[in-house]
């Protein structure tokens, strides 16, 4: 009983010491966080805990700031949070923005966040043209938001079409020309291409070193009238005071800079600015609301109290930050080129890597195909060597045949001789009988009676003469002549030693070994050439096949020479000339001999032997 009374009162204790906490959401620039708070926080006490969550140190250029009835308020340092005019609803809504605006960004701006914060605010800012920008300077502005959210161009990730999604441009801007969204982005990328090499903090400080030129930077715009009640704004910034046309933000009328102001009041919402120069008038003002004199007054007090800052030597911590930002930004600068030498080095060997890759691709591809041509190779000299043998045992049976042919030709030469010495003495001959008859016409004078019968007997001579003639002529245009004895005529006994051929003269030609020699030397040609036109007809097949895999660079002259040759048609040509050679004329014969070495392919030179029959003719 007593442990359970104990732990009730424990229990109790302990709910009694939680403090009540409410939600506050804090906007930045680029996020959104939570926070419990406690009921009794001032705002320092949430500004302190967004800053140390942040990781920032340069907090004077900071506030947060929150919405009043349309009007724009900012959390107060030492006033608890709920005690402002803000919405109880959780969680209660402030912005983290920068309430004060540096006179130089890259002399004030130390700590990168602070420079990134600043540069997402001003881009904002020119976007929703709230800070007015040149078309040109936005466009050039545009190019550094690209490299700060992208870094360096590559062409080959960053195509057409890749800023379509971005806001880059205020509205104003991209409706003042006539040029499409591709146009615009056309032109950014011109710019962005040339930032090659800057990373992203020093791209978001070029930009606001751009920015911080355009003349409504860091102007805060209030509506007020003067003393006689004239509509006018006044423009507080990092600089002064400034007094503007309500028509015109660019330019201001009247402008009162920190170090010539001596006093600024306000009472009710009467606003005082006192010069330092007592010769010039005080200038007064009205502002609509109460309220707004007082954001009037905070922003006057902030800006001058960094005014003089500015001008004073910086503290201790401002020198630790400046001392640690250029030894992280020197450490950064090494790391860039340590990756930068790293990328460039990786890149190498990427490309070495994609080299070596192709090639070992390509001489795979070269292997597969030698190897595929390797083994059509291999099929192909197997079939050709049995070619090769068939082809050689039928060029020594070819060359054997040749061989009795040329015997059997050599035979029938000598035969034919023998025939010539006989045809000469028969001529011989024939003349002495001529040279007999002249003179027996002359004797026939004298012997009247002797002289009809010895005519007769002439004529008769004479008529036998011819058909000897005649038929030694037939004899003499076959394609042999075998040998023949001629038998000479009796002459009639009155007429001493004269001899005539006469019907009876005859001719033993045996040709029966001759006929058949060349009618197996014909079949022997025809078979030949069918099995050469066959052997032709795979061998351009194969050639045909084979002419995929040709790698025309290594291609020689004469093989050029060869393929010009064959498109004009010189292969056809040459067996049609070989074709003529056999066929050229009835009275000659072609016999092919081939060497045991030679094979039938094209463009082999073939020897080719003409062996001509014996023409008989008579004189």
């Amino acid at each position: 009983m007593a442990g359970a009374i104990a732990s009730r009162m424990s229990f109790s204790s302990l709910k009694r010491k939680q403090p009540k906490t409410f939600t506050v959401r804090i906007v930045t620039m680029d996020a959104e966080m939570e926070f419990n708070c406690e009921m009794k926080w001032k705002g320092k006490d949430l500004f302190d805990l967004v800053c140390r969550t942040l990781g920032l140190r340069e907090t004077w250029f900071f506030g947060l700031q929150y919405t009043i009835k349309d009007t724009v308020a900012w959390l107060k340092m030492d006033k608890k949070v709920l005690d402002h005019d803000v919405s109880k609803e959780e969680p209660v809504t402030f912005h983290f923005l920068a309430k004060f605006y540096p006179e130089n960004a890259e002399e004030e701006l130390v700590q990168e966040i602070t420079q990134h914060l600043f540069f997402l605010q001003v881009k904002k800012q020119i976007l929703d043209e709230k800070i007015y920008c040149p078309p040109e300077a936005s466009v050039l502005l545009a190019s550094y938001a690209v490299q700060a959210k992208y870094g360096d161009y590559d062409p080959s990730v960053h195509k057409r079409g890749f800023l379509a999604q971005e806001e880059l441009l205020p509205k104003r801007v991209i409706n003042l020309y006539q040029m499409t969204p591709e146009m615009w982005e056309e032109r950014i990328t011109a710019w962005y291409a040339e930032h090659r090499g800057r990373a992203r903090d020093e791209a978001e400080m070029e930009y606001l070193k751009i920015a911080q030129d355009l003349e409504m930077y860091g102007v805060n715009y209030f509506a007020i009238r003067n003393k006689k009640g004239t509509e006018l704004l006044l423009g507080v910034d990092a600089l002064g005071l400034h007094i503007y046309d309500p028509e015109n933000r660019l330019t201001p009328k009247i402008s009162f800079p920190w170090n010539e102001i001596r006093n600024i009041s306000y009472s009710d919402k009467e606003f005082t600015i006192k010069p330092l120069d007592k010769k010039i008038d005080v200038f007064k003002f009205n502002s609509s609301k109460l309220r707004v004199n007082k954001l009037i007054l905070q922003l006057c007090i902030g800006n001058h109290d960094l005014f003089m800052r500015r001008r004073k030597a910086d503290s201790l911590e401002v020198q630790q930050m400046k001392a640690q930002a250029r030894e992280e930004k020197a450490r950064k600068q090494m790391e860039r080129q340590r990756l930068a030498r790293e990328k460039q080095m990786r890149e190498e060997a990427e490309r070495t890597r994609d080299e070596l890759e192709r090639r070992l691709l390509q001489m795979k591809e070269e292997a597969t195909m030698a190897n595929e041509a390797l083994m059509r190779s291999e099929e192909t000299a197997d079939l050709l060597a049995e070619k090769a043998q068939i082809t050689e045992e039928e060029a020594k049976l070819l060359a054997q045949k040749a061989a009795e042919a040329e015997q059997e030709m050599q035979r029938i030469k000598a035969t034919a001789i023998r025939t010539e010495e006989e045809k000469r003495l028969m001529e011989q001959k024939v003349l002495e009988a001529e040279v007999l008859a002249l003179k027996m016409a002359e004797e026939s004078e004298r012997r009247a009676k002797e002289a009809d019968q010895l005519k007769q007997d002439l004529q008769e001579a004479r008529e036998a003469e011819r058909r000897a003639k005649q038929k030694l002529l037939e004899i003499t245009t076959k394609p042999t002549y075998p040998p023949m004895n001629p038998i000479p005529a009796p002459l009639p006994p009155d007429i001493p030693s004269f001899n005539l051929i006469g019907d009876s003269l005859s001719f033993d030609f045996k040709d029966t070994d001759m006929k058949r020699l060349s009618m197996e030397i014909e079949k022997e040609k025809v078979e030949y050439m069918e099995k050469s036109k066959h052997l032709q007809e795979q061998l351009n097949e194969l050639k045909t096949e084979i002419e995929a895999l040709k790698l025309k660079e290594r291609e020689t002259a004469l093989d050029i020479l060869h393929n010009e040759n064959s498109d004009r048609g010189g292969t056809s040509s040459k067996h049609n000339t070989i074709k003529k050679v056999w066929t050229s004329s009835p009275r000659q014969k072609t016999y092919l001999h081939l060497s045991p070495q030679s094979r039938l392919f094209p463009g082999t030179l073939y020897v080719v032997m003409v062996l001509p029959s014996v023409i008989l003719t008579h004189a």
